[in-house]
This record gives structure tokens, C-alpha cells and sequence, in this order.
């Protein structure tokens, strides 16, 4: 949490240190050999923490209501059923080609092209399983109705030079073959094919970086001709050892042209007869980033273990949901898609949280997403009505001002994803906002900039000059320099002598930016300061204080859950013993009924009006007198 008018400055930067490599895919960074990773060498400028868990399953939950709602307002038109050859109205259901319990064979063939006629090719067969049933759920070694097969595939230069290997496989009803040239043995509806592309292809990033006194960098020299040769961004072929063929149970009546996406995809009907083959997905869901290697030279031979197993339409349909390309990649990729990084994070939780770790993680993931809500909201409408700014340190927005600015320079510097750079942006537009309700901001058009724009002018509001406020706030924050300008030339020495960077740019931006990452906590000390010599805290606001606080809480439970870097503990540590500092002045601060607000008021309860006084009685006119007899 951060002090009224301020924010921490923090952000999921993507620094990378020196020669460092960074894949787009979240490839191993090793350079030869397979699954071989490097260590970052001792002077290297380490990259921010990658996000935890919670942070993973708010970015899902977002990206889907994203998805959702602009699928909503772009929801294309019901496809017309196409009409059958004889016009009769639309098509009839079809039917699958294959019956529950049809006999079949499985061949399956590697081959460098995408076409494949290399029937007679010993060496192209890599499995070939025969009396194969459809639909059997309890056959094979664990009686789950799978089946293995490992071995190795010999490659060419071809593909050690970033070529392309395919996998193509054939299902044929029992005692048929999948070449078409043995016109005995081959019949058409007897026979399904699917193939695709087993290598997989990566970017990686080169950035060069060095000490900027002494010109020197520990990267590795072989980094740094390849960047030179290729260029900061070079495209790699990549391997995972491990590959499911999975065959869906399903025989749903599908009618053609009428399946709904993704599926479409996948469900190929004949053209003659209008029924469907069956349904055969290339299942790697599970094959995580991590374990992928590139291949180079010095690789000659390519694992491989490949496993058939049936699947049930229900799990087809999640993951060819999660698979798909969503249609709105057009805007950008990292806009509307995870990113390889989050979806493993994602597959790591699943594979490895206890699942009731994993529903809290969820739950308490979605009220960390409302309490975040709840206080941007708060925070905007406290500013908002906002007519009085005692008790406020108005410095320290400008100071909120100065550390969105940091964040959003470094992320670009660094080439972060686009949902980041947008809500980094939106934060600093806020807090410029802010700026226009702490002080009196008009356009100087006689004095302009370069001659061309107006000279902005910033002029204190009266409820803040007039009040001790402004002679608190000044007080306070120079106090804090004598203690944060001595901290921010040490760390400048420190990482001028010791981090490596790309340039003198990139220098200060990641100084400052590490800066504000281990010491932005002390800029809310000053509101403590005014609060203290105020002796109140009824000009806080309090709402959106306390919904950055429970936010803090969670932050705290994962850190301490989930395994993180000591420095993201220490700086949830560190926010808590700011907000207890805060509860402990509201509490010893008691509220004083008879103090004035800023609209004249106070706290007071009027007492009741006196009842108004009986009016005077009247006096009675005199009686009469008797005349006398």
C-alpha cells in the first residue's frame, strides 16, 4: 500500500543483465546442448521475479473477460446450414466413419516434409500399432487404454540449420494401408490423416551489455558473434522430447457447417458421403517451456516418446479452448493471449499445488482483484470531492508523479508486454490528474517552451498555503533527503561499479527504477510526519487506505506460501509496518468532534432547541360597574 496520493513504484519489469539471453517463449537459455541452461554470471543486473501465482490466475481471469467481451460485441452471425445436393433444406446430421469398437492400425511417420508419399521408406515408419480398438478405455499397460512408444529420430543438416520435421500419422481400419498407390489395400473412407509440425520455433533476444567504465562484460563470446551475425533478435528451432496422439471418443451427430469454434477446426467431413472421420488431436498441453532445447549442430539425433491414448469430448473441448488462437491477434498478441511464461506457471500450479491450496489461490486471487478495484475507485472519488488540502502532503503526489514516470520508462526500455505498458500508463495519467486537484495549474502563453507551447504554471491552493500543512510537508521532506539522496548516490556508485547495462540511459532508468523498488517505501513517511504534528488522521482517506492494506495482507500470504524472492517478502514486510504505523496514529489520535472541517462544520451533536416560550396571557377586560339605582 502506499500513502494518500502516492503509489510504490513498482512494476513487473523484463530487465535482462549482460548477454543475457530472453526467449519470447520462455526457451531455456541455453545456447548448445539439449535442456542445458546457464547461470547468470555474478555481475549481471537481475531481471525482476517472475509473477507469482496470484498474480498469474488474475491475468487469466482478465484475459478471458476480455476475450468475452469483445467476442460479444463482434459475435459472428449463426453460419447458414448448408443445403444437401438435391436442395432439400438444410444438411442432416452425419454420423463418425469409425463405429464404436472398430478395429484399427496406427502407423505413424517423421519426415522433413509436409506432404508425405515416402510410404516404402523403412526408416520414415517410427511406430506402426496394430488391432488398435476405437473407443477402449482399458486396454494397454495401465489398463487406461494407452499406449507408449520411445525411440530417436536421426536429422539432417536441414534441421539442424532451423528446418522443419513433421510427424504424420494414419489411422486404418484393421487389415487396409495408408498409401494411396496400393489400390488393394487403401480405400479412402477407411483411412485418417493428420499431421503437423513437431519442432517449434523461438525468439531470442540478444542484448548487449557491458560495464560502462570499463567497457567489459562477462557475456559469452559466442552470444555476442551470434549477435553480431544475426542480429538482436535471432529465430531458433526448438524440441520437446515428449508427444500425445490423442483420439476423441465422440460420436456426436455433428451437422457440417454448423460446429461451433474451435472445433470446427478439427472435425474434417468427406465431401461425398457428409459424414465425419474421426477426430485426431496433437495433445501437448503439458509440454512445458522449460523443457523444450534448441537445436544446433551439435544435436544428431532427436528423442522422441510418443503416446496414444483415447479422450473423451468433454477434455478435447478444454483444450482445444486453450489452445486456440484467439481471432483478435491481429491487435497484438500479448494484448488478447498468455504469453508461453504465464500459461506454464499456470500448468505448474495445476501439476503441482494441492488442489485445495489451488481453489484458495483462485478465490482469494478474485478478492484481491475487487479490494484493488474498490480502492482505485475510493482513491479517485476521494480526490475528486476533495475541497481542502490540510493535512495532505501534496509533495509526495509529485513525487507519485516522478516514480510512474520511472516505472514506464524502464518497461519500455525493456520491451515489456502491452497490458503492462497500458496500466502503467493509465497510473501515471491518474496521478498527472491528481496534480491538477493539489495545485492551481494554468497555461502561460506569453512565456512559451521553445517558443511554441505554453509554460505551465503551478500555483499552491490557498487551503493549502494558509494551513500549517505546507510548512509540515516542506519540514517533512527535507528531513527525508537528508536520507534519500545519500541512499541514491550509494546505490548510483553501486550500480555504475558492479551491474553491467546497455548504455548510460538504461543505466539511470534501471538505477532509479532499483531504487525506488528497494527504498520507495520511505516517501510514505511523510504523510506520518504531517499526521504526527497535525496530531489527526481525519483527513485521510481511510477507504481506500484500508483495501491497499487487506490487498497487502494477501501479498503477504503468498509470499510467505509461495515460493519468492527474499526482496519481494521483505518489501510486503516492509508496507505492513507502514500501515500499522498509520493504525497506531488513528488510534492514539482519537477523533475531536469539536474540530472544524473544511466546510465550517463540525462533529458536534446540536443540542435540541429550547421550546419556544408560552406567548403572554391576555389580560381579562374589566368587569362592568352597576349603575346606581
Amino acid at each position: 500500500m502506499a500513502a494518500p496520493g502516492t503509489e510504490a513504484a513498482a512494476g513487473p519489469g523484463t530487465g535482462t543483465g549482460p548477454g543475457q539471453v530472453s526467449s519470447s517463449n520462455g526457451a531455456a537459455g541455453a545456447v548448445t546442448g539439449a535442456g542445458t541452461g546457464t547461470e547468470s554470471p555474478p555481475g549481471q543486473q537481475q531481471p525482476p521475479a517472475a509473477p507469482n501465482a496470484w498474480q498469474v490466475v488474475k491475468g487469466v481471469l482478465f484475459r478471458i473477460f476480455i476475450i468475452w467481451a469483445i467476442s460479444s460485441w463482434f459475435r459472428r452471425a449463426p453460419t447458414p446450414q448448408e443445403s444437401d445436393g438435391d436442395g432439400n433444406g438444410a444438411r442432416s446430421p452425419s454420423r463418425n466413419l469409425f463405429p464404436k469398437d472398430t478395429l484399427m492400425d496406427l502407423h505413424v511417420y517423421i519426415s522433413e516434409h509436409e506432404h508425405f508419399t515416402d510410404f516404402n521408406l523403412s526408416s520414415a515408419l517410427f511406430w506402426e500399432k496394430r488391432d488398435l480398438v476405437y473407443g477402449d478405455w482399458s486396454s494397454g499397460e495401465n489398463s487406461d487404454g494407452c499406449y507408449e512408444h520411445a525411440g530417436e529420430v536421426d536429422i539432417s543438416q536441414s534441421v539442424q540449420r532451423n528446418g522443419s520435421i513433421y510427424v504424420h500419422v494414419y489411422f486404418t481400419k484393421s487389415g487396409f494401408h495408408p498409401d494411396p498407390r496400393q489400390k488393394s489395400l487403401y480405400r479412402r473412407l477407411a483411412t485418417v490423416h493428420t499431421s503437423r509440425m513437431i519442432n517449434k520455433y523461438k525468439r531470442r533476444r540478444f542484448q548487449k551489455t557491458k560495464n560502462l567504465l570499463t567497457g567489459e562484460t562477462e557475456a559469452d563470446p559466442e552470444m555476442i558473434k551470434r549477435a553480431e551475425d544475426f542480429g538482436p533478435v535471432e529465430v531458433i528451432s526448438h524440441w520437446h522430447p515428449n508427444l500425445t496422439i490423442n483420439m476423441v471418443d465422440d460420436h456426436t451427430p455433428w451437422v457440417r457447417g454448423s460446429v461451433p469454434p474451435p472445433l470446427d477446426q478439427y472435425v474434417k467431413f468427406d465431401a461425398l458421403s457428409g459424414d465425419y472421420f474421426p477426430i485426431v488431436y496433437f495433445n501437448d498441453y503439458w509440454n512445458l517451456q522449460r523443457d523444450y532445447f534448441p537445436i544446433n549442430e551439435s544435436v544428431r539425433r532427436l528423442p522422441l516418446r510418443l503416446s496414444f491414448c483415447p479422450l473423451s469430448l468433454w477434455r478435447w473441448q478444454l483444450y482445444a479452448a486453450q489452445s486456440a488462437r484467439s481471432p483478435w491477434h491481429f491487435l497484438g498478441h500479448e494484448l488478447y493471449e498468455q504469453s508461453d511464461e504465464e500459461q506454464d506457471s499456470v500448468k505448474v500450479a495445476l501439476l503441482e499445488t494441492n488442489p485445495y491450496l489451488l481453489a484458495l489461490t483462485i478465490v482469494v486471487s478474485i478478492v484481491h482483484s475487487v479490494f484493488e478495484f474498490l480502492a482505485f475507485k475510493n482513491d479517485i472519488q476521494f480526490w475528486n470531492s476533495r475541497q481542502s488540502l490540510e493535512g495532505l502532503s501534496v509533495r509526495s503526489v509529485f513525487f507519485g508523479v516522478f516514480q510512474s514516470l520511472v516505472v514506464l520508462l524502464y518497461i519500455l526500455d525493456n520491451e515489456t508486454n502491452v497490458v503492462v505498458q497500458l496500466s502503467v500508463l493509465v497510473g501515471l495519467l491518474i496521478d498527472l490528474w491528481k496534480i491538477t486537484k493539489v495545485m492551481d495549474v494554468r497555461l502561460d502563453r506569453e512565456r512559451r517552451l521553445a517558443g511554441l507551447v505554453p509554460r505551465p504554471r503551478f500555483t499552491d491552493k490557498s487551503t493549502y498555503v494558509e494551513s500549517s500543512t505546507k510548512v509540515y510537508d516542506d519540514m517533512a521532506f527535507r528531513y527525508l533527503s537528508w536520507i534519500l539522496f545519500p541512499l541514491l548516490g550509494c546505490y548510483a556508485v553501486y550500480s555504475l561499479l558492479w551491474l553491467e547495462h546497455k548504455g548510460w540511459y538504461s543505466w539511470v532508468l534501471s538505477m532509479l527504477y532499483g531504487f525506488l523498488l528497494t527504498f520507495g517505501f520511505i516517501t510514505m513517511t511523510p504523510q506520518l510526519f504531517i499526521n504526527y504534528k497535525l496530531q489527526s488522521v481525519a483527513h485521510l482517506p481511510w477507504r481506500m487506505l484500508t483495501y491497499k492494506a487487506l490487498n497487502t495482507f494477501i501479498d503477504d500470504l503468498f509470499a510467505f506460501v509461495i515460493k519468492m524472492p527474499m526482496m519481494y517478502r521483505i518489501g510486503c514486510l516492509r508496507d505492513d509496518v507502514v500501515f500499522f504505523i498509520y493504525l497506531y496514529q488513528r488510534w492514539i489520535y482519537r477523533v475531536d468532534p469539536t474540530r472544524v472541517n473544511e466546510f465550517g462544520g463540525t462533529g458536534e451533536t446540536p443540542a435540541p432547541p429550547a421550546p419556544p416560550a408560552p406567548p403572554p396571557a391576555r389580560p381579562e377586560p374589566p368587569e362592568p360597574r352597576k349603575k346606581k339605582d
